[in-house]
C-alpha cells in the first residue's frame, strides 16, 4: 500500500489485490459493509451495516442498531468494473454537510495489473470544497482513514479467496 500527498486538498491512496478486475470491483462495492469501519459512526447508536447503493444517483448509508439512517455520501458515477466514484457529505466537524457544493469526492479506480491481479487506487479530492477547517480531513490518509479501508478491503478479498 502506499500513500502519496499532492497538491494539498488530494489524498491519493492504493493497494494492490490478488483478485481479477471484476472480482474485485464486485468485492469492493456489494461487500462495503466489510470494508467501512463500525468506529466510522456518526449517529446516536452503534452500526448494524452500511449500504452502498450500487448506481449512479444512489447513496451510501449507515443503519443503526434502532433502525435509524445516516445518508453520508452519493454515488456520482457507477461504472463497472473500473470506476465508483462518491461524493463525501461530510463537514471538517464530523457532521452531515447537507450543500452538495461543499462536499468532495473520492474516487476509486480498479485496474487489471494482470488476469488475477487488481490495482485500487482511492483518489480524495476537493477537499478545499468544505470551507474552513477542510485541513483537518489530511488525516483521512492516516492508518485510522482510508488506508484502513483499503486493508479491509485487500482482508475481504483474501476471505472470498480462501472460500469464506
Amino acid at each position: 500500500m502506499s500513500t502519496t500527498p499532492q497538491d494539498p486538498p488530494t489524498l491519493h491512496v492504493d493497494t494492490v489485490v490478488d483478485v481479477p478486475l471484476e472480482r474485485a470491483f464486485r468485492l469492493f462495492t456489494e461487500r462495503f459493509d466489510e470494508i467501512k469501519p463500525r468506529e466510522h459512526n456518526l449517529l446516536a447508536v452503534p452500526i448494524e451495516r452500511t449500504v452502498l447503493e450500487p448506481e449512479a444517483g444512489g447513496t451510501v448509508y449507515d443503519i443503526g442498531t434502532d433502525g435509524s439512517r445516516c445518508t453520508w455520501a452519493r454515488v456520482l458515477a457507477y461504472e463497472p468494473p473500473n470506476r465508483l466514484l462518491l461524493s463525501w457529505d461530510i463537514s471538517p466537524r464530523w457532521q452531515l454537510e447537507p450543500d452538495p457544493a461543499r462536499t468532495s469526492e473520492v474516487e476509486i479506480r480498479f485496474t487489471a495489473e494482470s488476469a488475477e491481479r487488481t490495482r485500487v487506487a482511492l483518489e480524495h479530492r476537493h477537499l478545499d470544497r468544505h470551507g474552513e477547517g477542510w485541513e483537518s480531513f489530511a488525516g483521512l490518509d492516516s492508518s485510522s482513514g482510508w488506508p484502513l479501508y483499503l486493508d479491509r478491503f485487500r482482508a475481504a478479498t483474501q476471505r472470498t479467496a480462501a472460500g469464506n
